[in-house]
């Protein structure tokens, strides 16, 4: 199992996986090259009784690069060398990606591990977003999805790949109604975590939020698309009324290429809305701290800019109960309005923005969210559904 992004859900999802390897004798074996400091964190919670099931690779500095270069192409053969390499190293009877978006290029072209079989996980499909978004895509979204409309029908038709998992639960049937060979596909559940019950350490993020405003989490690793910068733009164009009542809180890692303007954003509402309680939290929480800010916290932000693919932010919010505020685009707005987990609006837009966080201050955060509805949608997507879904193809080609 390959996996060189160290951010996001990288670490939950493989302790996912390496608690059900234990748990169930059944399954295969993992080998996980991973990056060094994520296999340090991982080798930390390897169930003890895991004996020889459970094994761990880092990469090299340079596989590393290259698997994460920023020229897409180049990524995307380096990760298919490094699972060729580590496939032959390992001994392991099939390979599989974490994340197979970017291998749909090295695929489409015919490419093969030596005769074993590719599996993963596919996060982004996009080209069947029309058929449940009204709005008209632009011109570059529709460029993006006739690409993988081309890759995706040349990679099903590879017969080293054997199953692509979709978090899309949509997606399946586009897939098979679309290609050949689109019974790859298979529905995957993005997996919840475990309910919350969090006894709150004294000290913590949560601890600073101030209980008698509302409270606006934002959190993960706080990229542009992420939506931390309309967010700002949005908060300057509440009433000061509105921002009196508020307390907006932006916990994880920013990225360094929007450090800068954030912190730009943050001085022109300091002198714009003093009346405005905003923090940013900018390091890596652990598991603990996120459950308290999410349990503290009264709206849960997903202003995504036009974001393709699922997001775990849903399932976070879902779980305590908080209503989300979340972008009406893709895969993120449609599980938000048929499981009626918030409020979704054009988080591109910072005017609409700032009247849907207006409108859950007036109207109150919990009459935007259907409890019976947000806890049967966190039922349905449990990890050990997750586990077994993904290591089920590893035990079939063993079997085999």
């Amino acid at each position: 199992m390959l996996e060189p992004d160290a951010e996001g859900h990288s670490q939950e999802w493989l302790q996912h996986l390496m608690e059900f390897t234990v748990a169930d004798k059944n399954s295969p074996a993992l080998c996980l090259a991973a990056p060094a400091a994520l296999c340090r964190t991982l080798a930390q919670s390897i169930p003890a009784d895991a004996g020889e099931r459970i094994r761990l690779m880092p990469l090299t500095p340079l596989e590393l690069r290259l698997c994460t270069d920023r020229r897409l192409s180049v990524a995307a053969f380096a990760r298919w060398w490094t699972m060729r390499h580590y496939l032959r190293r390992s001994g392991a009877s099939s390979g599989f990606f974490l994340s197979l978006d970017l291998l749909s290029l090295p695929l489409a072209l015919g490419l093969g591990a030596r005769g074993k079989p590719l599996s993963g996980i596919l996060f982004r499909p996009s080209v069947h977003y029309r058929s449940f978004d009204a709005r008209k895509a632009s011109r570059r979204e529709r460029l993006r999805d006739l690409r993988k409309d081309f890759l995706y029908r040349l990679m099903l038709r590879n017969p080293a790949l054997r199953r692509v998992l979709s978090l899309d639960p949509f997606f399946p049937a586009h897939a098979a109604q679309r290609y050949a060979c689109g019974e790859k596909v298979q529905t995957l559940p993005d997996p919840a975590q475990p309910a919350i019950g969090t006894a709150m350490s004294p000290g913590d993020a949560a601890d600073s939020l101030p209980p008698e405003r509302i409270g606006f989490l934002l959190f993960g690793y706080l990229t542009e698309r992420k939506g931390p910068l309309i967010l700002l733009e949005a908060l300057e164009r509440l009433t000061p009324q509105v921002a009196a009542r508020i307390a907006v809180l932006l916990a994880g890692r920013v990225d360094p290429e929007i450090r800068d303007r954030m912190n730009a954003g943050r001085h022109r509402l300091a002198i714009r809305l003093p009346q405005l309680w905003l923090r940013v939290d900018d390091r890596r929480l652990e598991r603990a701290e996120l459950e308290s800010l999410v349990v503290r916290s009264d709206v849960v932000l997903a202003p995504y800019q036009r974001f393709v693919g699922s997001s775990g932010v849903l399932l976070w919010a879902a779980n305590a109960c908080r209503p989300v505020l979340a972008q009406d685009y893709g895969l993120v707005g449609r599980l938000t309005r048929e499981h009626r987990l918030g409020l979704s609006v054009d988080s591109c837009d910072p005017v609409r923005l700032a009247a849907a966080i207006t409108q859950m201050v007036e109207r109150g955060p919990r009459t935007f969210i259907d409890r019976h509805a947000a806890q049967a949608f966190v039922r349905s997507q449990t990890p050990g559904r997750f586990a077994a879904i993904v290591l089920a193809g590893g035990t079939a080609e063993l079997a085999a």
